[in-house]
């Protein structure tokens, strides 16, 4: 199977990469179930990334049903050492407008039961997570937005709701309160198994709209929002291709040495089947 290096997963509005060429299709099965959908292979700017569209193409999973654990495991097996996960987001900040393009460096969570480890079952691991992104993958996405000319803004939290609603009013106010910039579904899971993969991880994240808490959300239409994705999907792909355009594959971060110190169960206690489970993951530090 082909190893490459950089993975890139599409949110809502993004199931395709325009610029993406020599592709093929592999379908991948993990030991978690299957992932959204097949995984893409292409060159992108010279490099050979893959693609994954988080909902699937057509846009099938409620981000309750996404298979976390099988997207970035896959990812995984195909050596992707960097993921440019893709996002549509709604803004809690007034300062932060449908359009705008955010790099949030932390997350909050707020969803109910998502499995977000690829951990337990007789394996126990606590990863370092105080930040959740990677800063040389997120230097090098802004350093690529201001070679295209699209302002984005580095900083902020992402807070992950459940869904598939969308916040009440009163929920939206207290996410204001808590110091909350922009809101979505998706991304905390991805960045903690990213994390327990040793897999630099970056969320460009896509404003779409406000959320309910501001005066304007009642004008907000179906057709305002599709037309914002559209815009801001044009403009993702943008940045993505010249971030793998300039991106070094050799990485100098902490993200590949994540499980160093992380794995907590004795390894004589550390079952056969769990080890071949994981062994993608956990492999190089039992050998």
């Amino acid at each position: 199977m082909e190893k490459v290096a950089i993975g890139i997963i599409g949110g809502s509005g993004l199931y395709d990469m325009s610029g993406l060429t020599e592709r093929s299709e592999i379908s991948v099965t993990t030991p978690f179930g299957k992932p959204s959908d097949s995984l893409v292979l292409g060159t992108l700017a010279g490099k050979r990334v893959v693609f994954l569209a988080r909902h699937g193409r057509g846009h099938r999973y409620l981000p309750s049903e996404i298979n976390f654990r099988a997207n970035i495991y896959a990812m995984k097996t195909l050596g992707v050492e960097r993921i440019l996960s893709v996002s549509a987001v709604g803004s809690l900040k007034s300062d932060i407008a449908p359009l705008d393009i955010v790099l949030p460096e932390q997350f909050a969570d707020r969803t109910r039961g998502r499995i977000s480890t690829f951990f337990g079952n007789g394996l126990v691991a606590h990863i370092a997570f105080s930040d959740p992104v990677c800063q040389d993958l997120i230097a090098q996405v802004q350093k690529a937005s201001r070679k295209v000319g699209i302002e984005t803004k580095k900083g902020g939290t992402y807070l992950c709701m459940e869904g598939p609603a969308f916040s009440t009013r009163a929920e939206s106010n207290l996410y204001r309160k808590w110091g909350m910039d922009i809101i979505g579904m998706t991304n905390l899971q991805e960045a903690k198994l990213a994390r327990e993969a040793e897999i630099c991880y970056v969320t460009i994240a896509l404003v779409t709209d406000f959320d309910c808490w501001h005066e304007s959300h009642e004008t907000v239409s179906a057709d305002m929002i599709l037309e914002n994705l559209r815009k801001n999907s044009l403009a993702a792909q943008k940045i993505l291709t010249q971030a793998v355009q300039d991106m070094n594959l050799e990485r100098t971060c902490q993200c590949g040495e994540a499980l160093k110190y992380a794995l907590i169960t004795d390894r004589n206690r550390i079952d056969d089947e769990t080890k071949t489970r994981l062994d993608c993951i956990i492999g190089k530090y039992l050998r």
